[in-house]
């Protein structure tokens, strides 16, 4: 499984309850708490400016329920039920809760329900990856004054000059040169097609001849991975290895 992680915030009105919870993410390493809260309408005024994915989100509530509150959430933000009182399951499920941790539960049973929002966020960022990867087969740059098409299959790699980008091309013995930084053109670029393996240089995976050590070969172009990018791309090698 990926090393997705997942934000999310804790509402229960129990301090005891609150902490537990808390010393549960705070272990599990695809979890990455942004806020505990005591209140559901403290959360709701936390997540109009961060939002996050996963709420662990107490029921039985002064003020507002956690379900009416899961009610008003963003269709992004997904919700594990923690409550003393089993009769609001059905309810949980209905508002499409992912799981619901009926108290007292141990770290096994939230760690079960966790996993299971780990694989449904897996499943639907996976899905958007593949959707990008599908839509974005070109991209247009402006270059002497004119906006051209270059299609993404025969990029062989983008090397960054400052505050300009020389785009080579297969069978094109010149690279088209135009003005951008190489960050936003990597945040444009399908990760599936595209890495970043040095400060100056992105390189299309599927065009890659050879690899030499710490050395990429395209085209007989040599290009050194750097160690801020190698791990990334030793994990690809891998992934793309035989035996």
């Amino acid at each position: 499984m990926s090393s997705i992680k997942i934000t999310c915030v804790i509402v229960d009105d129990e301090p005891m309850a609150l902490n537990l919870v808390e010393s549960y993410v705070e272990k599990t390493p695809f979890l990455v708490l942004k806020k505990t809260c005591s209140s559901a309408i403290e959360a709701m005024e936390f997540i109009k400016t961060e939002p996050v994915d996963l709420m662990f989100l107490d029921i039985q509530m002064p003020d507002l329920t956690g379900i009416a509150f899961s009610k008003m959430l963003p269709k992004d933000t997904r919700v594990i039920f923690t409550t003393a009182f089993d009769q609001y399951a059905l309810d949980g499920f209905k508002v499409e809760a992912l799981d619901y941790l009926l108290k007292p539960f141990d770290y096994a049973e939230f760690l079960t329900a966790a996993n299971k929002a780990r694989l449904w966020f897996n499943l639907i960022k996976g899905a958007q990856h593949s959707k990008v990867s599908e839509e974005k087969k070109f991209l247009f740059v402006k270059s002497e004054y004119k906006q051209l098409r270059i299609k993404l299959e025969d990029v062989l790699y983008f090397e960054g000059l400052k505050d300009y980008i020389k785009i080579w091309i297969k069978d094109n013995p010149k690279p088209i040169l135009t003005l951008m930084s190489l960050k936003m053109l990597e945040e444009e670029l399908p990760n599936t097609q595209f890495m970043r393996v040095h400060r100056s240089f992105i390189v299309s995976l599927k065009n890659i001849d050879e690899i030499e050590r710490s050395q990429i070969i395209i085209n007989t172009q040599r290009i050194t991975v750097s160690e801020q990018y190698k791990s990334k791309f030793l994990e690809f090698i891998h992934k793309n290895s035989l035996g």
